[in-house]
Protein backbone atom coordinates (compact mmCIF):
# COMPACT_ATOMS: atom_id res chain seq x y z
CA UNK A 1 0.00 0.00 0.00
CA UNK A 2 0.97 3.58 -0.65
CA UNK A 3 -0.27 6.69 1.10
CA UNK A 4 -0.31 10.38 0.22
CA UNK A 5 0.00 12.39 3.44
CA UNK A 6 -0.51 16.14 3.66
CA UNK A 7 -0.54 18.22 6.82
CA UNK A 8 -1.00 21.95 7.39
CA UNK A 9 -0.28 23.81 10.60
CA UNK A 10 -2.94 25.54 12.65
CA UNK A 11 -2.90 29.20 11.50
CA UNK A 12 -2.45 30.29 15.14
CA UNK A 13 -0.17 27.44 16.18
CA UNK A 14 3.34 26.10 15.89
CA UNK A 15 4.99 25.09 12.62
CA UNK A 16 5.31 21.43 11.66
CA UNK A 17 8.43 19.38 12.35
CA UNK A 18 7.70 16.08 10.57
CA UNK A 19 5.13 13.55 9.40
CA UNK A 20 5.43 9.93 10.48
CA UNK A 21 3.51 6.81 9.49
CA UNK A 22 2.99 4.27 12.25
CA UNK A 23 2.48 0.68 11.15
CA UNK A 24 1.22 -2.09 13.39
CA UNK A 25 0.96 -5.77 12.53
CA UNK A 26 0.84 -9.27 13.98
CA UNK A 27 3.85 -11.40 13.15
CA UNK A 28 3.75 -15.13 12.37
CA UNK A 29 3.85 -15.92 16.11
CA UNK A 30 0.82 -13.69 16.71
CA UNK A 31 2.81 -11.00 18.53
CA UNK A 32 1.77 -7.38 17.96
CA UNK A 33 4.55 -5.28 16.41
CA UNK A 34 4.80 -1.57 15.68
CA UNK A 35 7.21 0.55 13.63
CA UNK A 36 7.44 4.29 13.09
CA UNK A 37 8.54 5.62 9.70
CA UNK A 38 9.61 9.24 9.19
CA UNK A 39 8.11 10.21 5.82
CA UNK A 40 8.39 14.02 5.59
CA UNK A 41 10.62 16.54 7.33
CA UNK A 42 10.84 20.32 7.49
CA UNK A 43 13.83 22.60 7.05
CA UNK A 44 15.44 20.62 4.26
CA UNK A 45 16.38 17.74 6.55
CA UNK A 46 16.92 14.43 4.82
CA UNK A 47 15.64 11.15 6.22
CA UNK A 48 18.49 8.62 6.32
CA UNK A 49 18.27 5.19 4.72
CA UNK A 50 17.72 3.77 8.21
CA UNK A 51 14.81 6.20 8.72
CA UNK A 52 16.60 8.48 11.18
CA UNK A 53 16.13 12.23 11.18
CA UNK A 54 18.17 14.96 12.87
CA UNK A 55 16.10 16.85 15.44
CA UNK A 56 15.19 20.50 14.92
CA UNK A 57 16.78 23.11 17.14
CA UNK A 58 14.26 24.25 19.74
CA UNK A 59 13.21 27.92 19.69
CA UNK A 60 11.60 27.73 23.14
CA UNK A 61 12.69 30.43 25.58
CA UNK A 62 11.59 29.05 28.94
CA UNK A 63 12.48 32.28 30.76
CA UNK A 64 9.56 34.09 29.13
CA UNK A 65 7.48 31.07 28.01
CA UNK A 66 7.76 31.85 24.31
CA UNK A 67 8.83 30.27 21.04
CA UNK A 68 9.26 31.41 17.47
CA UNK A 69 8.09 29.84 14.23
CA UNK A 70 11.54 30.29 12.66
CA UNK A 71 11.95 26.53 12.23
CA UNK A 72 9.54 23.99 10.83
CA UNK A 73 7.09 24.32 7.96
CA UNK A 74 3.56 25.55 7.44
CA UNK A 75 2.77 22.46 5.36
CA UNK A 76 4.34 19.06 4.70
CA UNK A 77 3.50 16.59 1.94
CA UNK A 78 4.81 13.14 1.08
CA UNK A 79 3.98 9.93 -0.71
CA UNK A 80 4.99 6.84 1.26
CA UNK A 81 4.87 3.18 0.34
CA UNK A 82 5.39 0.45 2.95
CA UNK A 83 8.85 -1.02 2.29
CA UNK A 84 8.16 -3.95 4.64
CA UNK A 85 4.71 -4.90 3.36
CA UNK A 86 3.76 -8.56 3.69
CA UNK A 87 0.45 -9.29 1.94
CA UNK A 88 -0.12 -12.28 4.26
CA UNK A 89 -0.12 -10.17 7.47
CA UNK A 90 -2.93 -8.14 8.99
CA UNK A 91 -1.77 -4.56 9.49
CA UNK A 92 -2.91 -1.06 10.36
CA UNK A 93 -1.45 2.30 9.44
CA UNK A 94 -1.96 5.83 10.72
CA UNK A 95 -0.14 9.10 10.24
CA UNK A 96 0.98 11.43 12.98
CA UNK A 97 2.23 14.95 12.60
CA UNK A 98 4.66 16.51 15.07
CA UNK A 99 4.83 20.24 15.66
CA UNK A 100 8.03 22.05 16.60
CA UNK A 101 8.68 22.32 20.33
CA UNK A 102 6.59 24.85 22.27
CA UNK A 103 6.50 25.79 25.96
CA UNK A 104 4.79 23.20 28.14
CA UNK A 105 1.77 24.38 30.15
CA UNK A 106 3.87 24.33 33.33
CA UNK A 107 6.29 26.80 31.72
CA UNK A 108 3.42 29.20 30.94
CA UNK A 109 2.16 28.90 34.52
CA UNK A 110 5.61 29.44 36.04
CA UNK A 111 5.93 32.62 33.98
CA UNK A 112 2.43 33.76 34.90
CA UNK A 113 3.02 33.26 38.63
CA UNK A 114 6.66 34.38 38.45
CA UNK A 115 7.92 31.21 40.10
CA UNK A 116 10.79 28.92 39.09
CA UNK A 117 10.08 25.47 37.72
CA UNK A 118 11.59 22.53 39.58
CA UNK A 119 14.52 21.16 37.52
CA UNK A 120 12.79 17.81 36.95
CA UNK A 121 9.77 19.44 35.23
CA UNK A 122 10.09 19.60 31.43
CA UNK A 123 9.90 23.13 29.99
CA UNK A 124 8.73 22.23 26.49
CA UNK A 125 6.51 19.79 24.65
CA UNK A 126 6.10 18.64 21.07
CA UNK A 127 2.39 18.40 20.29
CA UNK A 128 1.09 15.82 17.81
CA UNK A 129 -1.93 15.17 15.65
CA UNK A 130 -3.08 11.70 14.59
CA UNK A 131 -5.20 10.35 11.73
CA UNK A 132 -7.69 7.54 11.98
CA UNK A 133 -6.17 4.13 11.22
CA UNK A 134 -6.37 2.34 7.91
CA UNK A 135 -6.70 -1.42 8.29
CA UNK A 136 -5.31 -4.04 5.91
CA UNK A 137 -6.76 -7.54 5.93
CA UNK A 138 -5.27 -10.21 3.66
Amino acid sequence: PGFMVVASKDPNGANLDRIQVVKGWRDAAGELKEKVYNVAASDGRKISRSGQLKPLKSTVDSSDASYTNTTGAAQLTAYWQDPDFDPAEHAFYYARVLEIATPRWTTYEARRFNTPLPPEVPTEIQDRAYTSPIWYTP
